[in-house]
């Protein structure tokens, strides 16, 4: 009986005051999603959800069906909380407030 090749592998999730990242050894023909399942990340955080959630190596979106190489890292990515867009919109009037403050002062 031949034996399957392990590799290492790491599993990260980032929640905002919190950063988890696993170590495993799988067998090289594993999935993004069996490594996964494999790390037991989904029992830690159950608000993980990978019909939704997006995953990736090394910060490059995958599938979850993408096959892994020896020392990759698997990302979850959480949803954004708020709109990038509207975040920097509210930034910049922010910033011009405070100029305008600023200016008065003068």
């Amino acid at each position: 009986m031949e034996q399957t090749k392990q590799i290492t592998i790491e599993v990260a999730y980032a929640l905002p005051n919190e950063q988890l990242i696993l170590s495993l050894e799988i067998p090289e023909d594993c999935t993004v999603e069996d490594a996964i399942k494999r790390s037991g990340v989904l029992d830690t955080y159950p608000q993980i959800d990978l019909t939704t959630d997006k995953v990736g190596i090394f910060g490059k979106m995958c599938k979850l069906n993408a096959t892994l190489r020896h020392k990759d890292r698997i990302e979850i990515y959480r949803k954004l909380i708020a709109d990038p867009k509207e975040s920097r919109r509210q930034k910049a009037e922010m910033e011009r407030k405070k100029a305008e403050a600023a200016k008065q002062k003068k």
